[in-house]
């Protein structure tokens, strides 16, 4: 096997070499510290590479291979992480340059069960600012750039990761997603990633910090195949009582639901969730997808789902979220990014009163998901209203319609953060200018299981690992 298929086999492939001793832990660790060294300066998708302490790991890793001892489910094989987790020893910068030399004493719960789980860390993804930006920017260096046309963003916050992924930069990342930030980057960049439930992965950093109701966020994983992702995700779910919210009870087994059949199944079809504004190109693609699932056994029909536009619901209670934890940085504004200074600023006119009106509307909207989740098992939907736009530049017009840059790219995304339910983007097509297209499916809260059952159904169908980037 070729060096370059190597770096773009699955980890579910890579961890069966290393246990057949086919290959190494340290020659893969070299292998892509050699691939980052040659490639991302093209993409800067990594803001800290430790090729030492991964080279330390390995040799470790390849010992325990030779003693013949007992293997985690990804042992030895590489991953990134995204620098808004804390790792122990490695610096943690959290997109920020006030944060520019931090190096933890410690390490997050979804760093604690990847190194648990065996994997050897490469390094830390790039982010924006405290992963305030569906677009990835900051002031530690240039912007991450998309494999597929250096030109275009990656999306974020969880652009790096995608970056590294798409390009063969890492076998596995992990992400975390707010509004988005793991399934825009998936879209624009062509990876597969899922959000898990509220709670699923318990979040908890280590760092002292006000209690804050966690509304929006979950880590998870970001993988080029689907069965990557559940393997990830079977690593990093579960209870954690460090997390006031975290899941109680066994996750389901996520590998054995991508092996499911789907015959039957009821999806739904929302071509715009009664509000949002899409390019016509990715309507038409995304849709086509959709009834593809018709050729695999599954019922699809187009869902009557009308929502009010979430857009202050989400300002009201991301920006409220934000000031409570990162408010005491203003002090040191001349570090901060200008798009983290505005969040902020805009926060502190939040009243108690918006925010339980919030709340109330958070609760509506729930409602109609879960009537919607009486006739349909999955609902289908655009994950963007676009393709790939020039970095730093968001579109604030969509089809001839103005829609607000911070707001027309988390259009589908935003609201499910909101509701807590778990939803993945999966590549499905590209547009006639080679860019890849994201289908948004999401499930009820709790099943993962089916989002990974159907996603691998279509995976199997409608291939998509073998499509490379230019810059890979």
């Amino acid at each position: 096997m070729s060096e370059k298929n190597l770096a773009f086999s699955s980890a579910i492939e890579i961890k069966d070499k290393i246990v057949r001793k086919e290959i190494s832990p340290v020659e893969l660790v070299n292998l892509f510290c050699d691939r980052i060294d040659s490639v991302d300066p093209k993409l800067n998708s990594y803001l800290t590479v430790d090729r030492n302490e991964a080279l330390k790991a390995a040799k470790i890793a390849e010992q325990s291979v030779i003693d013949k001892e007992d293997l985690g489910p990804l042992h030895g094989v590489p991953i990134s992480i995204k620098d808004l987790e804390m790792t122990k020893g490695l610096r943690s910068t959290g997109g920020s340059l006030i944060f520019k030399n931090r190096v933890p004493e410690f390490d997050s719960i979804v760093v604690e069960r990847v190194r648990k789980s065996g994997a050897i860390i490469l390094g830390k993804t790039n982010t924006p600012e405290f992963g305030l930006l569906g677009h990835t920017e900051n002031r530690l260096g240039d912007h991450c750039r998309n494999p597929w046309n250096t030109e275009l963003t990656t999306g974020g916050s969880s652009g790096g990761a995608a970056a590294a992924l798409s390009a063969g930069l890492c076998t596995l990342a992990t992400g975390s997603d707010g509004g988005g930030s793991i399934r825009i980057p998936s879209s624009f960049c062509g990876v597969y990633g899922i959000k898990p439930s509220q709670g699923r992965v318990p979040r908890y950093s280590g760092i002292p910090a006000p209690v804050v109701a966690n509304q929006t966020s979950q880590s998870g994983p970001m993988t080029r195949t689907v069965r990557d992702s559940a393997l990830l995700l079977q690593i990093l779910a579960g209870y954690d009582p460090r997390d006031s919210i975290a899941l109680r009870g066994q996750p389901e087994d996520y590998l054995s639901a991508a092996d499911r059949n789907l015959n039957g199944m009821k999806l739904g079809w929302s071509p715009d969730f009664g509000y949002a504004t899409v390019e016509p190109e990715v309507l038409d693609v995304t849709e086509h997808a959709a009834l593809a699932f018709q050729e695999i056994g599954c019922n699809v029909n187009l869902a009557d789902l009308k929502l009010d536009n979430p857009h202050d619901i989400f300002l009201t209670i991301f920006g409220a979220n934000i000031l409570i934890t990162y408010g005491q940085l203003l002090s040191k504004r001349n570090e901060l990014t200008e798009y983290t200074i505005n969040w902020l600023e805009n926060a502190k006119s939040v009243t108690g009163m918006d925010y339980a009106k919030a709340l109330g509307q958070i609760d509506i909207a729930k409602d109609k998901f879960n009537e919607l989740f009486d006739q349909y098992d999955l609902l289908l939907s655009p994950t963007l209203p676009m393709t790939a736009f020039p970095v730093g530049t968001p579109p604030s017009e969509i089809d001839g319609k103005k829609i607000g840059q911070f707001w027309s790219y988390v259009q589908f995304t935003a609201i499910i953060n909101l509701i807590g339910f778990p939803a993945a983007s999966i590549p499905c097509g590209f547009s006639k200018t080679g860019l890849p297209i994201g289908l948004h499916i999401i499930g009820r809260p709790g099943d993962e299981a089916s989002i990974i059952a159907a996603s691998a159904n279509f995976e199997q169908a409608h291939p998509w690992a073998n499509k490379l980037p230019p810059v890979s």
